[in-house]
């Protein structure tokens, strides 16, 4: 016995998708069978039944209902699968034989669509990576949203740059045409740092026409990139519909380069812990009211500007907003309304939309021209510029105007999504499908009286509608009556009148549905031209959501606009800084502000020392923090700042095992330095924290000096260098550029306090043992280690701490305590300060110095 024809036709449409678990249409339900079945049952948790497959017997089977397939596609989406959907192509009670079928679209990680299905606030990418002699070219796509960026890197300099630029951006899924070597490369790094990437082989070298948007571009690798990125999405989307729509260069001119390793030390969009949002800068900042902005934003925090000008005219936009609170809240709450409809149309585009879509860009596009006549009165070149950029789109807001019905459900299988008066037909077969029931009662009665039989109407899916007279109420019958059916107590009848409305009503329902879709695909065909100009209002409407966003935080925390500059000798001058994250997580206790002074005059790198816990990498972190926001275009929490922009931010500011290569903290230190010694220029900032402390202490002091000398005479960048080695202090006795700075302690016995000021000097001993007080070890144990380090300090095996010129120690007790409180009152703008300010620094001041008595 062969296989039954059902079997035979899956296993045509499987053969064609054996890297896909294959969802196969049978009547409501979606099929899995073989493998698929029971990976598919083991994943979703779903009964495992079987089927008769003819010669082969039952084989393994699972399924879903249809109208709730989304949910169980994106957890198998989300678990790294390709699913193929293969749909019934014709009527079933009109197919004659088997129903035709066959796979209408793939979904993988990187082009899924479904509503709901990938985070509202950050975008899903999509990679094509090319290997060639010299190259790696890759494009990165979000189908979702219609971006793209495109990218080259040198395969022997710069390929750490490219592994960097994946973790930076992480891919839902890379296809890759490269070597085994590479590929292998790929799919490690993937594994250990991507997550859920789905990792795959591009399959031949199929290409489709270069995308127009990406013309200009002049490397034809890139354009063969594109064209075989453009043939994967035909392929896997089924739909010949362009989906690249904005084509920018991932390394993008008079933009601040920041490492994936760089924005995960600052906690810029990703915190340390889980990779989530919670704790970070883009959580502080982001007061976005769309997800195109809350997207927007977090690009544009992950790759601040170096351009003076476009840095200024955000500032402006912001300023501008900050100085008309009312405009500003009235533009919040319009922007609360318009929907991602950037989404919503590339849902359009691949035909996967609802009817609640159409109704969501409906509402959108409602409120683009009172965005546009609030921006009218603006006076920022940006905020003009954006004004210029959003269009109306009045005939697509009127088309769905008249067609779509808000009171609707938004859903395909409910109907009534189109509206009524928009077409003549469906408003008539609509009618009689929702008046059969009156119709038929209004028919009844009218028989009754006409013949004086008492009878009613039935329906069965037999014999479709007639008349049911008991044998009890039998009369002469009419003779326009035909029987149709004898019961035992009943005839049944059927009459022209009641056959014909029967056939009307019987397909009503059905011609109502056909009509509905028909009118509602007719709409989206009509709308897909205007999509790429849409696209367009969308990413302005974005924009425009930064800026706004970026305002409410600079109102919401009093931050304090940055001053720009475009000075060649460059500079970082920052007065009463604070680390906006930290003050955050504060809540009530005040945040003790710093200032930061670099240039390259007399204070290239900063050398801080100072115990554990006392605010050194705080700091540290604050000042590259203050510096990405204010690259942004963003206000910074301080009192007032001067920036001339960094080309990069590194930061050696932690390390660990990586286990999965086998090399401990130390080397990974190491390998991070080397890293930055070999790409930091003179206008990068670099942050690093105790070099050297995973080797012996003279190994270690020895590798951090040198570090120090390397970057005073090579490279020149700014320098924030956190140590324990007090006695590194003395290079700045060897350099014009160094400075000494260090965390102001008050000791009292045993007892420390840390009082978070960066002042002048160095420290002049460790507080390891007090630190370890503070964290509550034992006394016993801690009195032990005070007479091991007293022994240790005699016998000289501790190197003998380095004393500084008078002017550059900073003393302890009660000069270490009273100077920053001088200083502090010193440089004081008293009349800036609000009458609670001023009780509050008051109310502080006076508390720390009783504690100093």
């Amino acid at each position: 016995m062969a296989k039954t024809p059902l079997m035979e036709q899956y296993k045509k449409v499987k053969d064609q998708y054996r890297d896909c678990l294959l969802f196969y249409r049978l009547g409501d339900f979606y099929e899995l069978f073989y493998d698929d079945a029971v990976t598919a049952s083991h994943e979703l948790e779903l009964t495992l039944t079987g089927k008769n497959a003819g010669a082969e017997g039952r084989v393994p089977m699972c399924g879903v209902p249809f109208h709730a397939a989304e949910i169980y596609i994106y957890r198998l989406i989300q678990k790294g699968y390709k699913v193929a959907i293969c749909e019934q192509l014709e009527d079933p009670k009109k197919a004659k034989g088997l129903v035709k079928r066959d796979v209408i679209r793939v979904i993988t990680p990187g082009t899924i669509l479904f509503e709901n299905s990938i985070a509202d606030k950050s975008n899903n990418y999509l990679i094509y990576i090319m290997e060639t002699d010299k190259e790696l070219d890759a494009v990165l796509s979000d189908v979702s949203t219609g971006e793209c960026w495109w990218g080259v890197w040198d395969k022997k300099k710069e390929r750490d740059d490219f592994f960097d630029m994946l973790s930076v951006y992480s891919p839902a899924e890379a296809v890759c045409s490269v070597s085994d070597d590479f590929y292998s490369k790929l799919t490690g790094f993937a594994s250990a740092r991507l997550g859920a990437c789905l990792m795959s082989r591009a399959e031949g070298e199929e290409e489709e026409n270069l995308p127009e948007v990406c013309a200009s571009i002049d490397n034809e690798n890139v354009k063969t990139v594109f064209r075989r990125l453009s043939a994967y999405i035909r392929d896997v989307m089924k739909s010949e519909v362009s989906v690249f729509h904005s084509v920018l260069p991932i390394r993008e001119d008079h933009t601040l380069t920041l490492s994936e390793e760089c924005l995960r030390n600052l906690e810029i969009t990703r915190n340390m812990r889980d990779g989530g949002r919670k704790g970070t800068l883009l959580e502080l900042l982001d007061y976005t009211h769309t997800a195109m902005g809350a997207r927007l934003l977090k690009r544009w925090l992950e790759r601040p500007l170096t351009d003076v000008n476009r840095i200024i005219l955000r500032q402006d936009g912001i300023e501008e907003l900050t100085n008309h609170m009312t405009e500003l809240t009235n533009l919040e709450d319009m922007l609360s309304q318009v929907f991602d409809f950037e989404r919503i149309l590339s849902r359009i585009e691949a035909n996967s939309t609802s009817p609640k879509d159409l109704l969501a860009l409906k509402a959108s596009l409602r409120m683009i021209p009172e965005i546009k006549k609030l921006l009218s009165g603006a006076g920022s070149v940006i905020l003009k510029k954006i004004n210029a950029q959003i269009g109306i789109h009045g005939p697509v807001f009127d088309l769905l105007d008249r067609s779509m019905n808000e009171n609707g459900t938004g859903n395909v299988r409910d109907g009534k999504y189109i509206k009524e008066g928009f077409s003549a037909e469906l408003d008539e077969v609509r009618s009689l499908s929702e008046n059969s029931q009156q119709y038929i009662a209004d028919l009844e009665e009218r028989e009754k009286t006409k013949t004086g039989i008492k009878l009613k109407i039935g329906f069965n899916n037999v014999f479709g509608y007639y008349f049911e007279i008991s044998n009890a109420n039998k009369i002469p019958i009419p003779p326009y009556y035909m029987r149709k059916q004898t019961l035992v107590n009943a005839e049944r009848y059927i009459t022209p009148e009641l056959k014909e409305f029967e056939a009307k009503a019987l397909t009503a329902k059905e011609k109502t549905e056909e009509l509905e879709l028909k009118i509602y695909q007719a709409v989206k065909a009509e709308i897909r031209p205007e999509i790429p100009d849409m696209q367009k209002t969308a990413r302005a409407l974005a924009a425009l959501d930064c800026i706004a966003s970026l305002a409410r935080a600079a109102l919401k925390d009093r931050y304090t606009r940055p001053r720009i500059t475009n000075s060649r000798e460059g500079r970082i001058s920052i007065q009463d800084g604070r680390h906006p994250m930290v003050e955050h997580a504060l809540k009530r206790e005040m945040f003790v502000p710093n200032d930061t002074e670099l240039n390259h005059h007399d204070q290239e790198i900063l050398v801080i020392t100072g115990p554990n816990m006392a605010g050194k990498s705080t700091y540290m972190r604050q000042v590259a923090v203050l510096t990405i926001m204010a690259q942004t275009g963003s206000f910074i929490p301080a009192k007032s700042a001067s920036f001339s922009p960094v080309d990069r931010i590194f930061t050696r500011v932690g390390a660990t095992d990586d286990i999965s290569t086998g090399q401990s903290t130390f080397m990974v230190e190491m390998q991070e330095v080397s890293h930055i010694l070999r790409h930091a220029t003179r206008n990068s900032l670099i942050l690093l924290d105790e070099i050297g402390r995973g080797t012996s202490t003279y190994d270690g002091m020895s590798i951090a000096r040198a570090v120090v000398e390397y970057i005073d005479r090579k490279i020149h960048g700014f320098t924030l260098f956190a140590t324990h080695y007090h006695e590194l202090s003395v290079m700045a006795d060897e350099s014009s550029h160094i400075k000494n700075y260090t965390v102001s302690v008050k000791e009292r016995g045993k007892e420390i306090t840390f009082l978070r000021r960066i002042i002048p000097g160095c420290a002049d001993r460790s507080y390891g043992i007090h630190v370890a007080r503070l964290a509550g070890l034992p006394e016993s144990l801690l009195k032990r280690a005070d007479e091991i380090l007293q022994g240790l300090e005699e016998e000289g095996n501790n190197p003998a701490p380095v004393k500084s010129a008078p002017e550059k120690q900073a003393s302890s007790g009660l000069d270490l305590f009273t100077s920053p409180i001088i200083d502090e009152l010193a440089h004081m703008d008293v009349m800036s300060k609000t009458p609670i300010e001023a009780m509050e620094i008051l109310f502080r001041l006076s508390k720390e110095a009783k504690e100093g008595r």
